[in-house]
């Protein structure tokens, strides 16, 4: 090894040491520490004040903070630009989505800090997707869970009792609430699934279905981690093929359980117009819902389950905080991602963004509300998976699903692609 990359390889390890010996101290004297902070974030200042305000930190004079809202299509470029110049933020709050292909940028609080156990007793099973082989990549700080909205109307008209619990149930409904007219076009569905290009939540959905059958979609290595698309996993079939089989089949006119087609308007317009039984949606989106057509009877109950699975799962779109390694003020930092999602501050968020609690004991503690009821609930069992980019992962969903549609590939060829093409995202 050269003298120079002896330097160099030397100041990197003393300046992780230092970082280690900084997180020691902070947690030991964090009511000691000085610092000035900058957070970037891609939730609103309403929402990060909100957790400050009720914070440990609300009355510091020691550590000062300065939150700057960012957009999250442009956050990556902006991020990168601004620690090439040497003046990016000490801490960062992100969507799960963001924060493996920013993983270079972050530093892992290692478990010696921050441990496995402590985490996992604090946080929400969903939360376990920020854990690495070296430590904790990201602290939860929002939860928002899939849920399914229905349309009591229609249900009622076509005298059905109950909604379906598994997803099996949803055969027995189509020949009740999908409607067409003489040439088949689809009047009234009972369910959005079979299509990329106008179902809301597309890749959310079939993401969830994939979660249910049996892959995590992708999994941690030693060098960062690794798409399983494409494997069987002790399974009889690959799971991603039976979660795929099931999505497409409602969108294919030849099958008995067509009720969806590309020429439809969006899931959600569709729902919203009183024309779709069931919506499977984020529980956030329940007050634009209401807001959009206050006329709509619908009631909200848990995403379908596969029967026989041994696990209820569904999928949940999470918001973490991150250190961002080039920070000069990492005992700081980790003070104030501390402070963030402590009790009281996570405690404080439901009450602005409407969204369940991350920290286990604020979601055991149930709501009477009926709505809260469900939110809570799913989140318990909420899941995700490593996405390595959104916008790539969402191109290779996209193109997998169009494939196998528009009869260009069969299921299992366009699973061996997307299993490829995730590959090369997640390097």
């Amino acid at each position: 090894m050269s003298t120079f990359k002896i330097v160099v390889t030397a100041i990197f390890a003393v300046s992780f040491v230092v970082g280690v010996g900084l997180f020691a101290v902070s947690k030991g004297t964090s009511s000691k520490q000085t610092a000035n902070l900058v957070v970037w974030g891609t939730v609103s200042s309403g929402v990060f004040n909100q957790a400050l305000e009720n914070s440990s930190l609300k009355d510091s004079k020691l550590i000062k903070i300065s939150y700057i809202e960012k957009n999250a299509s442009t956050f990556d470029t902006e991020f990168i630009e601004a620690l090439a110049d040497g003046v990016g933020p000490d801490v960062v709050i992100i969507r799960d989505d963001y924060v493996y292909k920013n993983r270079n940028r972050l530093l892992v609080i290692p478990y010696t800090n921050y441990t496995e156990r402590s985490f996992k007793d604090s946080f929400i099973e969903a939360g376990e997707v920020f854990l690495s082989p070296e430590g904790v990549v990201a602290l939860p700080f929002t939860i928002d869970p899939m849920v399914m909205y229905w349309n009591r109307d229609l249900f009622s008209n076509s005298l059905i009792a109950e909604v379906p619990k598994y997803w099996e149930d949803f055969y027995g409904l189509i020949e009740k609430t999908t409607k067409r007219d003489s040439n088949a076009n689809v009047l009234q569905s009972t369910v959005a699934m079979g299509e990329w290009s106008n179902i809301t939540n597309a890749k959310e959905i079939i993401s969830m279905l994939m979660l249910q059958a049996g892959t995590p979609i992708t999994s941690r290595t030693e060098t960062g981690a690794s798409s399983v698309l494409n494997s069987k996993l002790n399974y009889t079939i690959i799971p991603a093929e039976s979660a795929i089989n099931f999505y497409t089949q409602f969108s294919n006119p030849t099958s008995q359980n067509y009720t969806w087609n590309r020429s439809l308007p969006t899931s959600l317009n569709m729902f919203l117009s009183g024309k779709l039984a069931t919506y499977i949606g984020f529980a956030s989106e329940i007050f634009s819902i209401q807001q959009k057509n206050s006329n709509l009877n619908f009631d909200v109950t848990y995403v379908p389950q596969i029967r026989e699975a041994n696990k209820k799962t569904v999928f949940g779109r999470m918001h973490a905080v991150a250190l961002v390694k080039q920070s000069n003020q990492l005992a700081g930092a980790f003070t104030l991602a501390s402070a963030l999602t402590e009790t009281s501050a996570i405690k404080s968020l439901e009450s602005i963004t409407n969204l369940p609690p991350v920290r286990r004991s604020l979601v055991g503690n149930k709501p009477t509300d009926a709505f809260r009821l469900v939110f809570y609930n799913s989140a318990l069992i909420s899941s995700s998976w490593i996405d390595p980019d959104f916008v790539g992962s969402n191109k290779v969903f996209r193109d997998m699903i169009d494939s196998i549609t528009s009869g260009r590939s069969r299921v299992s060829d366009a699973i061996d692609r997307a299993d490829s093409e995730l590959r090369v995202l997640l390097k």
